[in-house]
């Protein structure tokens, strides 16, 4: 009788903990005021956890599977997780890859392959899809590939064992995330992505930076990240370019949890004890992974194809949080295109289906119709056409331009301070931005119109394989400047690469010096420059321009530049001597100068 109590019990928080999980799951991935939400859930499987551990061989006697234990490790993990997309916060990424990995190590499924339940078998499936995407985003990539392979295995043998069922999505998610470490390891990465204070700050400007002041100083604290190519490499929702860019927006903990430590295994699984006595999972092991002493990081909203009128609710909600001394980073990755007649103006189309975001899209829509009459700052009336003439597409192609993003569709959000990095080959369609801002001025970084690379046949379906190459430049670029010349990992040597590194770090630490004690730096610039990864994003622009600068070719250079506005200072131009004597070292050193065309100094 005791057993079944305890039995019931347990069912009894199963449910109650699924239908706030349900309530949690299904909220906006953005916005402050859901915390509240997420300790109520995490709350309730925290009780369900530990009702299990207490009454764990009776609940065993009265049929509690093992793979039902891993389904509720699983779901604290998804729920960790979830909380790190809303806040970025590192500890909830840390939290959600320990629940994961004790599943795996546990071997909670492993009794799904002898029993050949079908609603198992799925939850299986589900489980090693998202432990991927947590350990693709921790950057384990040994364990992405061990999980990878985990995954293919399985998706066949569910193919087998349970004929009457189609497996085909299942199949596209391992070719998926087959494509994506094919993509993402084709230049070995030698330092992290993320920020990381040992490599990317410099002692010789520490100074310069101490003593460094502007009219006004802006803190980075939110971003919008939003990416959109066809057939581009993606998993899940993330796709290559804002996976970089995530990356390089976060902060490198310096702990043990990032040493990459090899996985271990024996036969098909791990080493491990997995009996039923195994089930308490150590919540205080993330504590120790993460880094205590370095700074939150920025919240970053993650958009994959969204269609506009969501994009726009999402600006709105982070613009309408946004502190006064802070900037938005804003990132778009997409093609683009010119405007067609008898497509629907941008505020016909703008309406959210999420009701709690209406009022903030009427705000933004009627701001845009005013704007077409009003002058700009710099006193000139404003011309419809320069505002919705070309347009970025963020998704698929048709839809009476409900998938196209104007330039002036942003312009009511220029009201708050905003660092802005359009990647599109209708990028410099946002410049006009520049002079046209409602409040505080804009920071621009734009890609250039085409890609440069040692193949210019493969310009057309470089993105799709190996993301862009200015997002790349942005966030790895020295990868970024091997994979143009068509390096590859075998060359250079390593030590030939770490030296290059070497150049590279002494060729930023001058660019910031000189940044630091310009004279002539832009507001714009001065009020962000303190920030130490929008700082790093200027820095890799400089390299970036320098480079496809010097690049030589065989017709007009204008495409392939990036551009900046408003404009950086002369002493780091890209033909500069102080910038382009660097990438001249930097060339020579892994042999690849004839590749440039150098102004004789």
């Amino acid at each position: 009788m005791a057993g079944e109590d305890v039995s019931s019990n347990f069912r009894a928080l199963v449910e109650n903990a699924d239908r706030k999980f349900a309530r949690v799951r299904d909220l906006p991935a953005f916005g402050r005021a859901q915390s509240h939400y997420f300790h109520k859930v995490f709350k309730a499987y925290m009780k369900l956890w530990n009702y299990q551990q207490s009454h764990r061989s009776k609940l065993v006697e009265s049929g509690l599977n093992r793979w039902e234990i891993g389904e509720i490790a699983s779901r604290i993990g998804q729920l960790y997780f979830s909380q790190y997309m809303r806040t970025s916060e590192a500890r909830f990424l840390l939290e959600s890859y320990v629940f994961y990995e004790a599943i795996l190590k546990r071997r909670y499924f492993e009794e799904v392959q002898e029993k050949k339940d079908l609603s198992a078998r799925s939850k299986e499936l589900r489980f090693y899809a998202r432990f991927l995407l947590v350990a693709l985003i921790v950057d384990r990539r040994e364990m992405v590939l061990h999980l990878g392979e985990k995954l293919r295995a399985l998706v066949e043998d569910s193919k087998s064992n349970f004929r009457e069922t189609n497996f085909k999505e299942w199949r596209l998610v391992v070719q998926e995330i087959t494509r994506f470490t094919k993509a993402d390891t084709s230049l070995t990465y030698v330092r992290p992505l993320r920020y990381c204070a040992m490599l990317d700050s410099y002692p010789a400007s520490q100074t310069y930076l101490a003593r460094f002041h502007a009219k006004k100083l802006f803190k980075f604290r939110d971003a919008l990240l939003a990416s959109y190519h066809r057939n581009e490499v993606k998993y899940a929702e993330v796709t290559l370019d804002t996976y970089r860019m995530m990356q390089c927006l976060e902060w490198e903990p310096s702990g043990s949890f990032y040493q990459k430590r090899p996985v271990e295994t024996k036969g098909n699984g791990f080493v491990v004890d997995h009996t039923l006595t195994s089930g308490i999972i150590d919540m205080k092991l993330a504590a120790d992974m993460a880094d205590p002493s370095l700074p939150p990081n920025p919240r970053k909203a993650l958009l994959y194809r969204p269609a506009v009128s969501h994009l726009l609710a999402v600006l709105a909600m982070i613009c309408d949080e946004l502190s006064p001394e802070c900037v938005m980073l804003i990132y778009l990755s997409a093609s683009g295109g010119p405007a067609r007649e008898n497509v629907a103006q941008p505020e016909n189309a703008v309406g959210s289906s999420r009701t709690s975001k209406s009022k903030l899209l009427a705000r933004a829509s009627q701001e845009q119709k005013s704007y077409k009459s009003e002058p700009h700052s710099n006193g000139h009336k404003s011309s419809s056409g320069d505002y919705y003439n070309d347009y970025l597409w963020l998704g698929p192609r048709g839809g009476s331009g409900s998938n196209n993003l104007y330039p002036g569709d942003l312009i009511p959000f220029t009201r708050k301070p905003l660092f802005l990095i359009i990647d599109s080959d209708t990028s410099r369609a946002f410049k006009v931005l520049n002079g046209a801002e409602r409040g505080e001025p804009v920071a621009l970084l734009l890609s250039p119109l085409k890609p440069s690379l040692e193949n210019p046949s493969a310009d057309d379906t470089a993105a799709s394989l190996n993301g862009s190459q200015f997002t790349f430049f942005l966030t790895a670029p020295l990868q970024a400047f091997c994979q143009m010349l068509g390096l590859s990992n075998s060359d250079p040597e390593p030590e030939v690469y770490d030296e290059a590194e070497s150049i590279l770090s002494a060729s930023f630490s001058e660019w910031e010096t000189s940044l630091l004690t310009s004279k002539v730096l832009n507001l714009v610039w001065a009020q962000v420059l303190p920030d130490q990864f929008l700082r790093r994003l200027i820095l890799r622009f400089i390299f970036c321009r320098s480079v496809l600068t010097s690049l030589s070719r065989t017709e007009d250079d204008d495409p392939y530049l990036p551009q900046c506005h408003p404009d950086l200072p002369e002493s780091v131009s890209a033909g500069s001597k102080l910038v382009q004597s660097a990438v001249q070292r930097l060339a020579e050193h892994l042999g690849v100068a004839k590749s440039f065309h150098f102004n004789k100094t």
